[in-house]
């Protein structure tokens, strides 16, 4: 069967270094200090733009961002947010990351098409001059941190001087992971279904105040008493947690280790970015993990990640003021996923969420999990581009749905007796019940993921488009059509 020939369940759905004052490193080959406004040197060849006018335009428009700019994600996850941020990058000093953790995965593509998948280190790494900041709302699991460094160290990513890691960070353990699933067992069938990298009992830390933090490694005399602290409370939490005293010198001797290697890492990242801000004047690009409707205060609660994705956690997470904050980027997919549990209203659950799943590859970066599929819900979007203000869009994985005849869009909810609803509800009750209006536009069949000017799209595709700006307030400035650096469109 092929996609054109689907009909479609329409249905809402609800699934259940140095010493600790040290002065911080330099940036990585730092750029000549410029105001933000001013021009910078375009890296137009790296964009592999086909013409030159389109390389021009999209040069400007990426000159143009303010100098603290951000890529964050408008739906559930898995939007497309490292590809974008990976382009950008080659015109920002600094590259960051402000919340979540290896709960995240950016997947990137080098000039030679070699596929890199991330999940703590920033997208901005293949850029070799650029540095990445992890910041003190990231919580850090350092196995997993080196394992990333080693693998891109091997494949010919320098990393040394480019990253630095919040000495306010949280660190994640290998117990926070142990926890997490038998958290998620002992839910049963309301569980969250998350990734099980240990991030929410990561936090739960943090906020009942008895994490370690980062910076914590530089006192490895008080570590042993406040890892035994951490892992006694897990142990009387949870019965199928053994904690033995083997476990905890085991674990010590284990962080010895990382220390020594974290060490040269380790920075006040919060003095460090607001002195590049401030002083510097570096043009500084925030990554957001996740998305705004996984967001903790915002997104489909308890179904939601453990800390905040959308524009709020910049601030908190990196230590900058509001008024730092300029242009914001949402990006989302041409149609929507989901992984995990949870509400999902324009979910297809019959062959046309198998299709969609298909041709888009909707596999995990993270867990491999098949992703949940189907029609953009504006509803939803809406509320994201309401929540944190986007000055554009990012519409990823247009080329999808080129083999479609026609193409919905979720465009309102209705309860049972036909009463619009106009915002996304907090009330997961209420989602439940409401009803979707969909609102039809034709397909355009035919390949698209070769074409680099927006007026080489199909006049379905424009319509397609403009249609979704029309209706969400907010212009679309990127379109993706494929996963190459190469493969997106400036409009």
């Amino acid at each position: 069967m092929s996609l054109s020939s689907l009909s479609f369940d329409t249905k809402p759905r609800f699934a259940v270094g140095g010493p600790f004052n040290r002065r911080y490193p330099p940036l990585h080959h730092p750029r000549t200090s410029v105001s933000y406004s001013a021009k910078r040197p375009s890296v137009s060849a790296s964009l592999s733009v086909a013409a030159d006018s389109a390389s021009t335009e999209s040069i400007a428009r990426i000159e143009s961002l303010s100098q603290v700019s951000g890529v964050l994600g408008c739906q559930w996850g898995d939007e497309g947010k490292g590809k974008l941020v990976d382009i950008l990058a080659q015109h920002f000093d600094i590259v960051a990351r402000c919340q979540g953790g290896a709960n995240a995965g950016h997947t990137i593509y080098n000039s030679e098409g070699k596929k890199f998948a991330l999940h703590l280190v920033p997208s901005g790494i293949l850029n070799e001059d650029t540095t990445c900041v992890i910041g003190n709302g990231v919580v850090v699991h350092l196995p997993g941190l080196f394992k990333e460094i080693d693998g891109l160290e091997s494949n010919g990513v320098s990393c040394k001087g480019r990253i630095l890691v919040s000495d306010r960070a949280h660190l994640l353990f290998d117990f926070h992971q142990e926890v997490d699933g038998l958290r998620e067992s002992e839910l049963a069938k309301s569980f969250i279904g998350t990734t099980k990298r240990g991030i929410g009992p990561c936090y739960s830390s943090k906020v009942i105040r008895n994490g370690i933090r980062v910076g914590d490694l530089r006192h490895m005399d008080t570590l042993p008493q406040k890892l035994e602290v951490l892992l006694a409370d897990a142990a009387a939490r949870f019965p199928g947690f053994k904690f033995t005293p083997e476990m905890l010198r085991e674990e010590v001797e284990a962080y010895k280790r990382y220390a020594e290697r974290l060490e040269p890492y380790i920075t006040d990242t919060v003095c460090f970015m607001n002195d590049a801000i401030s002083n510097k004047k570096k043009k500084v690009l925030v990554e957001g993990g996740q998305a705004t409707m996984l967001d903790i205060d915002f997104g489909t609660y308890p179904f939601v990640t453990s800390s905040s994705p959308s524009a709020g956690g910049i601030c908190t997470g990196l230590g900058i003021a509001p008024r730092a904050v300029g242009d914001l980027i949402g990006v989302v997919k041409a149609y929507t996923t989901r992984v995990g549990s949870g509400p999902f209203p324009t979910e297809n659950l019959g062959t046309g969420g198998d299709l969609l799943r298909l041709a888009g590859q909707e596999f995990g970066t993270t867990t491999g999990r098949p992703r949940r599929c189907g029609w953009l819900d504006l509803v939803a979007l809406k509320f994201s581009c309401q929540i944190n203000g986007f000055a554009s869009l990012n519409l990823t994985k247009l080329d999808v749905l080129s083999d479609l005849n026609e193409i919905q869009l979720g465009v309102a909810y209705k309860k049972s007796d036909g009463t619009r609803v106009d915002s996304f509800p907090g009330d997961l009750r209420l989602l439940e019940q409401l009803q979707v209006e969909y609102e039809t536009l034709p397909g355009w069949n035919s390949d698209i993921s070769s074409i680099r000017n927006y007026a080489d799209l199909p006049k379905a595709a424009q319509q397609y488009v403009e249609r979704i700006e029309e209706l969400v307030g907010v212009p679309i400035h990127y379109i993706g059509i494929g996963p190459g650096r190469d493969a997106l469109i400036y409009k």
